[in-house]
């Protein structure tokens, strides 16, 4: 199936989301921060990348920048542990930022194994239709 990239300094989520993805049948690589993220997306051919937004060194939203400059079109889902849904006064809405800086979608951890498989799905198939606007629309997919 497809080549995926997860870059999560949390090692739990990481195997959660390698061992989803494997039993769907796809090949996936992890990295723990984004500078090793990066390096591995470099030397690699992916068809996906799963970004945590907050990690130490080099974020997600830095990570995801880099690698839009290599390589445009390749689909980010980016995912964070931090609430969705922000008041105004309490800080900004990190999913949809980084929707808005050009990830496909968004995950609010802990999500569900549905929800992680159906926005998977949903970049790869769109990925497969360069002319398609619905790459660029960012869904926030929750799990809660």
């Amino acid at each position: 199936m497809a080549k995926i990239l997860v870059v999560d300094d949390d090692r739990a989520v990481q195997a959660t989301i390698r061992l989803l993805l494997e039993r769907a049948g796809h090949s996936v690589v992890v990295a723990g921060d984004g500078r090793k993220g990066l390096a591995i997306f470099e030397t690699g051919d992916f068809d996906l990348l799963f970004l945590d937004i907050f990690m130490p060194g080099m974020d997600g939203l830095e990570t995801m920048r880099l690698v839009q400059q290599q390589q445009p079109r390749i689909p980010v889902i980016v995912i964070s542990g931090n609430p969705v849904g922000w008041d105004a006064g309490s800080g900004p809405d990190f999913l949809a930022m980084a929707t808005k800086l050009g990830a496909v979608r968004s995950l609010q951890k802990p999500f569900k194994p549905a929800a992680l498989l159906a926005a998977v799905a949903g970049c790869l198939e769109a990925a497969k239709r360069p002319s398609s606007s619905s790459i660029a629309t960012g869904d926030v997919a929750s799990g809660l």
